[in-house]
């Protein structure tokens, strides 16, 4: 180490000041300890200090050189066609005519009012007005030098290589203190992003031009997650690139475009990796090499194409991609042939880049798988489509808490129960997580299946908190069970700690339904009661929860009033004899949230009641008694010749004297037949014997067996279902 006496003095570059009253920073004693001692380059005394302005969209350490702003042809993927613009033919000196702002100082360094020599190491020049085509935030900016260096950019040499720079053409980093400024602020930029995108941008636009005047980004097709093994060959595909735009030169002159600018259009370019290649020991080497390297002049043409080149000398480096476990892909840096070439500890410089992007391309494809399963997990688990039962009509919404949280424990379903009812069920599972929508999957699964028993909606809120208990101590829900009945316009309700329903009768009122509120799902030892309530054709129920009514800024009750006068005066656009749609009044529903991220996820399930005119319902006890066929053939015969349905006559005789028979064959109980005209003709035969009819195939000598086959073979739809009395046998007809 230097014997030299070193001082340390504390500085700052978080804020700037003007110009006028910035006072002169000390030396920043972490370059004055990185930094190796170089002998002052002759001739050379009190040198000017070199800046940048505090306001131009500048890279650190590199004065007058452009900023990509990553738009246009710096922001989207290039092919690599577009690598002869990004390194073509330097600049020439000068000013161009159509320029914005004032001309640039002698040498492009430094404020045109500072006197020389008086600047120190961290003086800042006066605020200039950015270029408004290439808006771009700065990043965190490199001390320019002073002394020996300072005095050989104002010559127009460069410090180690002693070759003449053009004025206004970017500059290399100068010393070790540089790289490590730059790799820090390189770093944090690409730290700053959370999904693949914005990772690879974030390597972009810090090396371009800072570091280099072009790159490209490589990454596999498709990216390995986590420890997948991939299968087939590896293919390379040209995620991004990012390139100083090709502008005018000092001089006014056109820089020489040997490839016009890129489509957007265009798909990025793929290359397979040939196992044993030269692109394969590149990147399994892993380390970054220059292109000039021979390991690296086999490869690129195997990357880049065999009709491209890149520039001569160490001014390209190729950076192989490393993450957790394998190589996913690879970054070339480029510079113009008239920049200084890259040096030796400029692979350094690489190796870091590369390393930081890669595992942060790493941790973003295992974010992203995560965030996907967790979604298409809630996704699955609520309804697809909703079903269309008779008398009712349904609409549903969903939506997350945010982008972020996606995952939650709100579900609704709506599920198709005997004699044309319909069960209406919606809940909310504490928390946001994976947890909660397991959770949810199970409760809703064992809803369904205890519907499936009509059982009462009281009896399937108390085993469904029996069955969450089973799940854990903590596992807590809340839930509302409806059934509508559309023959009787009755639904009966039961609620588990959830927001009361919203009934929107049709004249345009608004009420909130009086239900008691219960304990929620999990809490144990509590009893549910339901309440049966009128559903009048035309009325409309709504069933939500709490992410819609409550937030941070409101508490429930208040978000309940707010609901109802929304859906008041969207039934009032409509007029009193017209309900509004039912899709058009849930998007005028979730209007009412605002901007803004969501405190909850929400569920919403819509039910428009238009029921079973009494006209249309022909029903008639039968004793179980060998005339029971014929007089339920007689009786649905009469019913369709009153509803003007006689071309089915043939069709139902000899299906409902079928389904009777098996009937009244097993039963000691009077037997039930029900017709209903809706869009169908729907037959509805109830006993009290529990075991449910199976299709089976009849031998050639059976004498029965063969009324459910024919059942199958005429009806449109039929099936069997479970009662707590016993079961209904239902069959569909199809009719003009």
């Amino acid at each position: 180490m230097d014997s030299t006496r070193v001082t340390e003095h504390p500085t700052s570059h978080e804020r700037r000041q003007p110009s006028a009253a910035r006072p002169t920073a000390p030396a920043d004693p972490r370059g004055a300890l990185l930094r190796t001692p170089e002998p002052p380059a002759q001739g050379s005394t009190g040198l000017p200090a070199q800046g940048r302005p505090a306001e131009a969209p500048a890279s650190p350490g590199i004065p007058g050189a452009p900023a990509s702003d990553g738009q246009g042809p710096t922001g989207s993927p290039t092919p690599p066609g577009a690598l002869a613009a990004a390194t073509g033919t330097p600049a020439a000196s000068g000013t161009p005519a159509d320029s914005q702002g004032p001309p640039a100082p002698s040498g492009g360094h430094g404020p045109t009012d500072a006197p020389a020599g008086s600047g120190s190491e961290h003086s800042q020049p006066s605020v200039t007005e950015p270029d408004p085509h290439r808006p771009r935030p700065a990043p965190e900016t490199i001390p320019a030098q002073s002394g020996a260096e300072a005095a050989a950019v104002q010559s127009g040499k460069e410090r180690r290589t002693g070759q003449g720079t053009a004025p206004g053409t970017p500059m290399p980093m100068r010393r070790d203190g540089d790289r490590l400024r730059f790799v820090g602020a390189a770093t944090r930029r690409i730290a700053r992003g959370i999904d693949l995108d914005e990772i690879v941008m974030g390597l972009c636009r810090a090396t371009v031009p800072t570091f280099s005047d072009a790159i490209l980004v490589y990454l596999r097709d498709p990216l390995p997650v986590g420890d997948e093994r991939p299968t087939g060959p590896v293919v390379l595909r040209l995620r991004r690139t990012d390139r100083i735009p090709e502008d005018r030169d000092t001089e006014g002159f056109l820089l020489p475009a040997l490839q016009p600018e890129p489509d957007l259009g265009i798909t990025a370019e793929l290359c397979t990796v040939r196992p044993g290649g030269a692109l394969n020991e590149v990147l399994r080497g892993v380390r970054p090499v220059f292109a000039d390297a021979p390991a690296a002049r086999a490869a690129l043409p195997e990357l880049i194409g065999e009709d491209l080149t890149v520039p001569g000398g160490q001014r390209a480096i190729l950076a192989p991609l490393r993450g957790r476990r394998r190589v996913i892909g690879a970054a070339l840096f480029l510079r113009r042939p008239d920049r200084p070439a890259f040096e030796t500890d400029d692979l350094l410089v690489a190796a870091q880049l590369a390393t930081h992007s890669a595992l942060g391309i790493d941790k973003a494809v295992l974010y992203g798988r995560e965030a996907y399963i967790a979604d298409e997990l809630q996704r699955t688990m609520l309804p697809e489509t909703l079903p269309r039962p008779t008398g009712v009509r349904l609409a549903s919404r969903y939506l997350p808490a945010a982008e972020t949280a996606r995952v939650g424990g709100d579900w609704y379903d709506a599920i198709p129960l005997p004699g044309s009812r319909v069960a209406l069920v919606v809940g909310d599972v504490m928390g946001h997580s994976m947890t909660s929508a397991a959770i949810m999957g199970q409760l809703r699964t064992t809803a369904q299946t205890l519907a499936g028993l009509d059982l009462p909606p009281q009896e399937v809120l108390h085993h469904l908190d029996e069955q969450a208990q089973r799940l854990g101590t903590d596992r807590m829900a809340t839930c509302l069970y409806a059934v509508y009945d559309p023959v009787a316009h009755r639904i009966t309700i039961a609620n588990a700690g959830h927001p009361p329903p919203v009934l929107l009768h049709l004249g345009g009122r608004a009420e909130v339904l009086r239900v008691p509120p219960g304990a929620p799902i999990g809490v144990g030892g509590v009893d549910f009661e339901a309440v049966e309530l009128d559903a009048p054709a035309g009325a409309t129920l709504l069933l939500y929860t709490d992410g819609l009514v409550e937030s941070r800024l409101r508490d429930v009750w208040t978000g309940i009033e707010q609901l109802r006068e929304k859906l008041a005066a969207t039934a009032q656009l409509t007029g009193a004899d017209h309900p509004p749609p039912l899709e058009a009044l849930c998007d005028e529903v979730l209007d009412m949230l605002g901007p803004g991220d969501r405190d909850d996820d929400i569920a919403l399930l819509a039910a428009r009641f238009d029921g079973i005119a009494p006209s249309d319902v022909a029903f008639w006890h039968l004793d179980p008694e060998d005339a029971a066929p014929g007089r339920a053939r007689r009786l649905a015969r009469k019913a369709l010749s009153r509803w003007g349905l006689e071309e089915l006559t043939d069709s139902l005789e000899l299906l409902v004297s079928e389904v009777v028979t098996n009937a009244v064959r097993y039963t000691s109980r009077p037997v039930t037949l029900r017709l209903l005209r809706t869009d169908v003709l729907r037959c509805e035969v109830g006993d009290d014997v529990p075991q449910l009819p199976r299709l089976r195939q009849a031998r050639a000598t059976d004498e029965g067996g063969r009324g459910l086959y024919l059942v199958n073979k005429l009806a449109r739809r039929w099936g069997a279902t479970r009662l707590s009395t016993g079961k209904v046998v239902w069959f569909e007809l199809n009719h003009g």
